[in-house]
């Protein structure tokens, strides 16, 4: 194939996905956006007011950026396990597979899905928080690029898990008893320098964290670490996580045998 068409069949499954998307919106846009409402009015409308400050900043102010980044992981994940999960639950998968397509076309075309939901979701919540606080944004490309940055990590991740999963059962795992502890102890609704040293050790061992905080340096232009360090975390997660993903396409897991 040459680099006309592989940008056509890439186009092809991102608008695929992108209906996909958009045709279910009640459960792929609605819900996230409900629930990032809730959040919004008790811990930042109601227990923010207990609280006061945090980093310097109004508890609900600190808390916005977190909030958009804990929707933009959920669902960029939520979007790649799912639908490739279904596409080889319902053999139609095989369809792409034994034509000239490369792999890592079909990779970045589920992946991009999976942004696509990601920084539409991330939207709709930053939507929902005008009408909470006064939104403030210090550098818009920081914003975006570590928003990006991470919806291509997640939908990653999401890829990975759909690959190994087996059953709907199995593709509920890692986000139950993995992706949201850590989404809850990444410095959403606090910021590290009340924990003790220990604490902040452990902290700066979730990947999680880093992209919180670098995305808070991008809307408040304040941050527990240096931006620096959350854009290598990030894209190094990235760069191994594409490898694997690809690798495991390669070789066929979980999908001929």
């Amino acid at each position: 194939m040459n680099s006309k068409e592989k940008f056509i069949a890439f186009l092809t499954i991102l608008t695929k996905e992108t209906r996909r998307i958009m045709r279910i919106w009640v459960q792929t846009i609605f819900p996230p956006a409900i629930t990032m409402s809730l959040y919004f009015l008790i811990f930042g409308t109601l227990i923010g007011r207990r609280i006061g400050q945090m980093g310097g900043f109004d508890y609900m102010e600190f808390i916005v950026p977190g909030l958009i980044m804990m929707s933009i992981i959920t669902n960029s994940y939520a979007n790649v396990v799912s639908s490739f999960f279904s596409a080889k639950y319902q053999n139609s998968l095989e369809e792409m597979l034994v034509s000239p397509l490369p792999n890592y076309v079909i990779l970045l075309g589920y992946v991009a899905g999976g942004v696509m939901r990601g920084m539409v979701v991330g939207v709709a919540v930053v939507t929902v928080s005008l009408f909470f606080h006064k939104l403030r944004i210090d550098n818009i490309w920081i914003v975006l690029s570590i928003a990006i940055l991470t919806a291509t990590l997640f939908s990653l991740a999401g890829f990975i898990n759909a690959i190994f999963a087996q059953n709907f059962d199995h593709i509920s795992i890692v986000p139950t008893f993995v992706l949201t502890p850590l989404t809850y102890l990444g410095g959403i609704f606090y910021s590290t320098q009340l924990l003790g040293p220990f604490w902040q050790k452990i902290t700066l061992a979730n990947p999680i964290f880093y992209m919180v905080n670098g995305f808070r340096k991008g809307m408040l232009g304040e941050s527990d670490i240096p931006l620096w360090v959350s854009y290598s975390i990030i894209i190094g997660f990235v760069v191994v996580l594409f490898s694997i993903s690809l690798h495991l396409l390669n070789k066929g897991t979980g999908i001929r045998s």
